[in-house]
């Protein structure tokens, strides 16, 4: 874990989260700037910077995180469907450097992404 980093800082607790999920390798969190009904943050929890830092030996995290998703968007009544996003480096729009997942949904989302 990164001592600086704002995520690990919440995983560890030091910061609080409305937190909805948790398990040996995933925290989730409720976005403190939802973008829809259900705006869900969930993260791995060992530091990962980007998606461009995803390897062989990390790669489990990113497993462990979609089968969280799939968790979490059943908990939350997202039966009819949900979006999950991935903003990788400045340019993505990636504002933490700590690999995340936005699950959002409870809401008709429009096909437009950008």
């Amino acid at each position: 874990m990164d001592q600086n980093c704002l995520f690990c800082r919440i995983i560890r607790g030091e910061i609080p989260s409305a937190k909805v999920y948790e398990d040996e390798y995933v925290f989730a969190f409720r976005d403190i700037n939802p973008q829809a009904p259900v705006h869900i943050l969930v993260v791995p929890k060992t530091h990962i910077p980007c998606a461009d830092a995803v390897d062989a030996e990390n790669s489990v995290y990113v497993a462990k995180c979609f089968e969280a998703i799939a968790k979490i968007a059943e908990a939350e009544g997202l039966s009819n469907g949900y979006r999950v996003v991935n903003n990788c480096g400045e340019d993505g729009g990636q504002s933490v450097m700590h690999l995340h997942f936005h699950l959002i949904g409870g809401v008709k989302l429009s096909e437009k992404v950008v």
